[in-house]
């Protein structure tokens, strides 16, 4: 498991388009969320031991702000022929034991993961209604043990996007295992 942290990739880069299948059996794209007020593109797998440890806090956020106009869409761009813990069947199997929340979509080709800059597994980017990127950073500053979670990154940029006020200029990386790239 090798430790990455994201690309702080510069804000206001507009959202990049993409077409995925997802758990559910329908194809996904960016133009599909065009009235939700906020995009939080979350890169993901299942068997990365950071994305298990905060899987429940993005069900949970998805179903905290879901009124508020906040969708979450997960994202995996693993390498599914080396890791067959992230084929599509696990992917779907996984979202529905976790009952997972938003959808669940596979990036076979991995150009999204590439078109986003996105290097780890969590890798979160969080857009406004233009879909300029707003914020890129960490859900928050425990992602082993929830209860003793002191700063809620994610919720914070949240609410400020909803209450107009700028998202903080100091954005932490989030942390994870890299994003497994097919060889060459």
């Amino acid at each position: 498991m090798a430790l990455l942290h994201s690309t702080m990739v510069p804000l206001g880069k507009p959202a990049a388009d993409f077409q995925l299948p997802g758990t559910d059996g329908k194809i996904h794209a960016l133009g599909d969320f065009a009235d939700k007020k906020i995009l939080v593109v979350v890169f993901m797998c299942n068997h990365c031991p950071y994305v298990k440890a905060v899987l429940q806090r993005l069900i949970d956020l998805q179903n905290d702000y879901q009124e508020k106009g906040v969708q979450l869409v997960g994202i995996n761009s693993n390498d599914v022929a080396r890791y067959q813990d992230d084929s599509m069947e696990n992917m779907t199997a996984l979202a529905r034991e976790k009952k997972i929340s938003f959808p669940y979509l596979l990036d076979e080709t991995q150009e999204v993961a590439r078109a986003y800059d996105a290097v780890c597994t969590p890798d979160i980017f969080v857009y406004g209604a233009d879909r300029g990127l707003l914020y890129r950073g960490r859900i928050d500053d425990n992602w082993q043990e929830p209860d003793k979670v002191a700063q809620k990154d994610l919720r914070r940029a949240l609410d400020l996007i909803f209450d107009g006020k700028q998202v903080f200029a100091e954005q932490i990386p989030s942390m994870g295992c890299s994003i497994k790239w097919k060889q060459k």
